[in-house]
């Protein structure tokens, strides 16, 4: 019986230290992520020399689902913010900027009509897409989608002197596709894949963010595309992209 009570002493003391280890910043738990991709070959050499002479526009993330409209807001933020850090050479006409010189040009009627389309078929209509390409001023674009999204947190740990919960798992799960396509030929020249799952242990009431998984996708995908590969895992191993990932949470 004696040494019933000791171990719960000890649990109870071992609680009591983690808690205040977390709540004076002691204990850093940074999220673990978990990226696998499936990428198509470039179609040439010389195309993918050409991104960094010419420039690339951001069309805005579509939601096939009535279910994820909304969940795509964001996207384009983030899909900019890992180009700037994979491929910073690459001149990069971000999202805003590219709604904003469609509208400006007088075109939102054909994006409209080029994204139902997409929405429909997985395809940027040949003449719409030249037709926007040339009044912008860019040779390709990215088109993102958004495929899954999903958050889970699980009960992991409560205070042993009071029914305060301490410590909780949280994940996201990301599933993404990225296509390059070239507005003078109107043909897709890369596209990607990616599933992406962020774990992370906190004592907070904040959220698992979306923004994690998405930079640790966006970050594999355009890795893939640099570097050739059609078939890729990537983890807190690779430290350029879990810098990525992390460098919010420093």
């Amino acid at each position: 019986m004696a040494r019933i009570f000791s171990s719960q002493a000890e649990i109870r003391i071992t609680g009591l230290v983690l808690l205040i280890l977390l709540m004076t910043g002691c204990v850093s738990i940074q999220p673990r992520w978990a990226v696998r991709t499936t990428s198509t070959p470039f179609s040439s050499p010389s195309d993918l020399a050409s991104l960094e002479q010419e420039a690339v526009a951001l069309f805005t993330p579509l939601a096939p689902t009535l279910l994820l409209r909304g969940d795509e807001a964001g996207l384009g933020l983030y899909l900019a913010e890992a180009i700037k850090k994979v491929a910073p050479t690459w001149k990069i006409m971000d999202e805003q900027q590219t709604i904003g010189l469609i509208n400006r040009h007088g075109l939102t009627g054909e994006y409209t009509r080029l994204r139902q389309g997409a929405d429909q078929i997985h395809i940027l209509e040949r003449d719409l897409l030249q037709k926007i390409g040339k009044s912008i001023g860019v040779r390709y674009v990215f088109q993102p989608r958004l495929a899954y999204i999903s958050q889970t947190m699980t009960d992991r740990f409560e205070a042993p002197v009071s029914p305060i919960l301490i410590l909780q798992t949280r994940s996201a799960v990301l599933r993404l596709s990225l296509q390059l396509w070239d507005t003078v030929s109107g043909e897709p020249i890369w596209s990607s894949t990616a599933e992406s799952v962020v774990l992370n242990e906190t004592m907070s009431l904040e959220p698992m963010f979306i923004k994690d998984a998405a930079q640790a996708a966006f970050g594999s995908m355009l890795t893939d595309l640099l570097t050739g590969k059609t078939s890729s895992e990537y983890s807190r191993i690779n430290q350029f992209l879990d810098k990525l990932v992390q460098e919010k949470n420093e």
